[in-house]
């Protein structure tokens, strides 16, 4: 699976941003996907997951009623609404899709095998 993420940039704080990921191949109910990001300096962190379905989503305490999940299955895409950015959300943002059956869980990093390259977001102040 290839992933081609999309929709970053340079924006000023409390502007909103929609991110994008498409997928190469269909996935399957079996598969969750997730955001990640990773500021400079930092570890990559977890943002938000969403499994099959859509039903079930998970987000970083940090972007909780700010950012939005939602993926569309017929497009292979999964997307991130961030509302209300912050100089604190300033990162390149990955996307990723994993197993449901794999080890971990939504926001660590070894649940997700297929990873996309990235998507600057820049936000200032």
């Amino acid at each position: 699976v290839q992933l081609q993420a999309s929709g970053g940039g340079l924006v000023q704080a409390g502007a909103s941003l929609r991110l994008s990921c498409a997928a190469s191949t269909r996935t399957s109910s079996n598969y969750i996907m997730g955001w990640f990001r990773q500021a400079p300096g930092k570890e990559r962190e977890f943002v938000a997951g969403i499994n099959w379905s859509g039903r079930s989503t998970r987000y970083a305490d940090s972007v909780k009623g700010r950012f939005t999940i939602s993926r569309d299955n017929a497009k292979n895409t999964v997307y991130l609404q961030m509302n209300g950015l912050t100089p604190e959300d300033t990162a390149v943002y990955y996307c990723a899709v994993g197993s449901i059956f794999g080890s971990g869980d939504y926001d660590e990093e070894r649940k997700y095998g297929y990873w996309g390259q990235g998507t600057q977001v820049t936000v200032s102040s």
